[in-house]
């Protein structure tokens, strides 16, 4: 009851602390929400210890291929791991696509197919609510479906043992229901609608190639070890392991090993949303330190608002010295002095928590959809939110309240009574309350110049000039599905190009955004030691739709037969050596023509070389460069560049890209669609405009950039509320000082000029703290991106000038009406 008699005495006090501690203990929860959620991903399943993903690594070589951590591995790395390590009790192979599916004779499309080449529930235990993971997939014509997937196909009726045709490279192939397993939560690094069994040798039987090299990343490999196994002491072996599987490759004389740029590792399912490997994923991953810098944030955060807690408990701590004086005189001891004023506290702290619970409540879906996350709050079991909340409570409430009692109870009441004074102060608490207002403002600061670089780096990312032209951009996909014949292909691409509005169209093996990538090895003349380069086969009418520059020589022609480097699928020897006989004409990319020792991209015309454009058996293709066109960003800024051989042909596409203006995009998309549907009629019609592709391409970076505004504005509101009270204690307690000063001549700008001065010495020195970790912080995330911004001092001196803005304007007004008040009104008692 003194507490709430202590807090009901002093409302805006109150007010103050409470508001504050809501705001800063909701945002903290939600942070920590956030932080559980993302380190806790697959940490539902059973048996997630024993659960793996076999990933690849490659690292850059002096032929010019590129780091790239992949989720992905090859076919033959998870048969010689199973067939070498004991430990390993089960490797399953799984590939992603989105296919047709028939039912009914209705075609549709899965986004998310997972096909593999055993039973992947021997690997992932997944709850089932039809069936069961010994009888889910006992052969390579069975489906399992996941419980939402299930109810949009088949409604209430019972989809176990009905028949759906999957239509694949293999042609059109039945499957059956065989069980119903539960959706997979969304924290987690596997997901899946669909998961097929298939006979691998039958579905690469084309392209046997791609089972037994080392080298073809086409899926992931799952591994599920023995109990009590060491997946540390496995991954130590893997050096040598790559040296006894994977055999080098001859090529022109030149004896290379892929595994010499390429290592492998062992990685727990649960470590591997903010693993390493971050390429090709199932699920969008994320980094540890993005997850470790929020938590920071949180406990940033929750730090100002206890800064205004414990700043306004000392200001108002000296105006209840008289009330500690009388108790101590009536016989209470300090012990108990200190008891009530930290009840008083987590009191506060604990009403401020109620609060910031009902805050983060109504908060969590907005923050779900933010963020595409799946984030519960429980409040009973395992993972419950009264402990950590009550820990809070604790902590808030003792760090708030624990200087100020041993601070309060301290004071002697005979130097308190015999002075007559209820106020009181002692040395040290006016320096405390300034540092504690400077590492509030430091922290305000920082976070506003780390708002602002990311805004600067993401805008940089969106505008900046990628070698082609975004807008007035479309991008047409789903072209290599089995139910788009060739014939097909070419109409559809020859009606679009008809479509009012259309300027350009071209099928293309390669566009923004790309899922995969394609590279091959070429020799110049007389080289021993070949040069990686992408290759990406396009037709005639790419380089226009794209809107690429040319910077030297010419654009492929149909007119030009060595243009043409078209050959059958699947792959025919004879003709593969005809055109190897033959030769053919390609454009480059200007960094390609840097790679391959050429000064200007003019040098490289006419200039011949060969490349590893078909089967090994052929051998090498001889190519004459015939242009060089500007260098195109299709990935994320992340990323580098990748030098480009373009090829010419006329099949195996997978998307086209049409060029459009004079005509809004909802129309040219709808313009196109009707073509795709009467052309094409049993593959579903998906498109998307470059920008949109882009814009998804720094969807982290965006979110993370509002993030961080949103928590930069709440830090300032909670640093500005605090200074409001602060400012209000002070002005009170110098009520006396400032009416001599008026009478002994000062006017109201030089109160007011005093007062604000004192508050803005420490967000000067804030800036001087701020400034230099928020420059480290920023230059060590800038440099992940290829091309970046410069880190200017422009942000950092926009930062400070904001937040002393901010502070000035939080305390004139208060510092104006102190100062304008009439001084007999301090003075009338003296």
């Amino acid at each position: 009851m003194v507490g709430f008699r202590a807090l009901a005495k002093n409302k805006t006090y109150a007010f103050i602390n409470i508001f504050g501690l809501t705001i800063g203990l909701a945002a903290c929860l939600l942070i920590l929400l956030y932080v559980r959620y993302e380190r806790n991903y697959d940490g539902w399943l059973k048996d997630a210890p024993q659960v793996y993903q076999l990933q690849t690594y490659f690292t850059a070589s002096g032929r010019g291929g590129e780091q790239k951590d992949l989720q992905l591995s090859a076919i033959a790395a998870g048969r010689a791991f199973k067939k070498d390590f004991p430990q390993v009790e089960k490797v399953v192979w799984m590939r992603s696509f989105a296919p047709i599916v028939i039912q009914g004779g209705e075609p549709s499309q899965v986004q998310k197919l997972r096909m593999v080449d055993s039973n992947l529930f021997e690997v992932f235990d997944l709850p089932f609510v039809r069936g069961s993971a010994q009888t889910a997939l006992p052969d390579s014509h069975s489906v399992a479906l996941s419980e939402s997937e299930a109810k949009r196909r088949f409604g209430d009726a019972d989809p176990i043992g009905k028949t759906m045709t999957i239509v694949d490279n293999t042609g059109d192939v039945d499957y059956r229901v065989t069980a119903i397993f539960k959706d997979i939560p969304k924290n987690s690094s596997i997901s899946a609608e669909m998961i097929a069994r298939f006979d691998l040798e039958t579905q690469f039987a084309d392209r046997m190639q791609q089972v037994t090299r080392f080298g073809s990343q086409q899926g992931w490999n799952f591994v599920k070890l023995r109990k009590g196994t060491d997946a540390a002491a496995i991954n130590a072996q893997l050096a040598a392991w790559e040296k006894r599987n994977i055999p080098d490759e001859v090529t022109n004389g030149e004896r290379t090993n892929p595994g010499d740029d390429m290592d492998f590792a062992l990685v727990n399912i649960r470590d591997v949303h903010l693993g390493k490997a971050q390429m090709f994923g199932l699920t969008p991953g994320n980094d540890t330190g993005t997850v470790t810098t929020f938590a920071v944030i949180a406990l940033l955060v929750l730090g100002m608002a206890s800064i205004n807690f414990t700043n306004l408990a000392t200001a108002r701590a000296s105006q209840r010295a008289r009330e500690v004086a009388l108790r101590k005189v009536l016989g209470a001891t300090r012990g108990q002095l200190i008891t009530q004023f930290l009840t008083e506290s987590i009191l506060l702290a604990l009403m401020a928590m109620l609060a910031g619970l009902a805050l983060v409540e109504l908060l969590l879906p907005a923050f779900n959809r933010f963020l595409e996350t799946a984030i519960t709050m429980h409040y009973w079991g395992a993972d419950n939110v009264w402990l950590p909340a009550l820990i809070l409570v604790v902590l808030v409430g003792a760090a708030g309240g624990l200087y100020p009692a041993f601070y309060l109870s301290r004071f002697q009441p005979a130097k308190i009574l015999k002075a007559n004074n209820s106020a009181a102060d002692t040395a040290g608490s006016g320096r405390l309350r300034s540092f504690l207002v400077v590492a509030q403002f430091a922290i305000s600061i920082g976070l506003i110049v780390c708002t602002a670089v990311i805004y600067g780096q993401t805008r940089f990312a969106q505008t900046l000039d990628a070698g082609y032209q975004r807008e007035g951009l479309l991008q047409v996909t789903n072209l290599d599905f089995r139910g788009a014949t060739q014939a097909q292909s070419q109409q559809l691409v020859e009606r679009i190009r008809r479509i009012p509005g259309v300027q350009a169209a071209a099928r293309t093996q390669i566009a923004v955004s790309p899922n995969g990538n394609s590279a091959a090895d070429f020799f110049l003349p007389g080289a021993t030691s070949s040069v990686s380069l992408g290759a990406y086969g396009i037709e005639t009418g790419f380089f226009e739709a794209m809107g690429m520059r040319l910077l030297a020589g010419r654009f492929f022609s149909d007119s030009q037969g060595k243009d043409d480097a078209t050959t059958p699928f699947p792959v025919n020897l004879d003709a593969e050596r005809a055109l190897a006989a033959r030769g053919i004409n390609v454009v480059i990319s200007e960094s390609a023509a840097k790679r391959l020792g050429f000064r200007t991209p003019q040098e490289a015309i006419g200039k011949p070389m060969r490349g590893t454009l078909t089967v090994p058996e052929v051998g090498l293709i001889p190519c004459a460069i015939v242009g060089v066109v500007s260098d195109a960003r299709f990935r994320s800024l992340r990323e580098p560049i990748q030098p480009t051989v373009y090829v010419m042909q006329k099949v195996g596409f997978a998307q086209v890209a049409v060029r459009f203006a004079g005509v809004t995009p909802s129309e040219i998309r709808q313009r196109v669609e009707r073509v795709w549907r009467q052309t094409i009629p049993l593959v579903p019609y998906n498109a998307e405009f470059a920008d949109d592709l882009v814009r998804q391409q720094y969807r982290q970076e965006i979110a993370r950039g509002a993030l961080f505004a949103a928590f930069s504005i709440l830090t300032v509101a909670i640093g500005c509320l605090g200074l409001y009270g602060l400012a209000a204690f002070t002005t009170e307690r110098r009520t006396k000082e400032i009416g001599i000063r008026k009478v002994l001549g000062a006017r109201t700008p030089d109160i007011v000029r005093l007062l604000v001065w004192q508050f803005s010495r420490p967000v000067l020195i804030a800036n001087l703290i701020a400034w230099p970790v928020a420059w480290w912080v920023m230059r060590d995330w800038l440099n992940g991106f290829d091309t970046r911004i410069a880190l200017t001092p422009i942000p950092f001196a926009v930062a400070g000038l904001f937040a002393m803005l901010i502070a000035v304007a939080t305390v004139a007004g208060q510092s104006i009406r102190v100062a304008r008040t009439n001084p007999i009104y301090a003075l009338r008692y003296e």
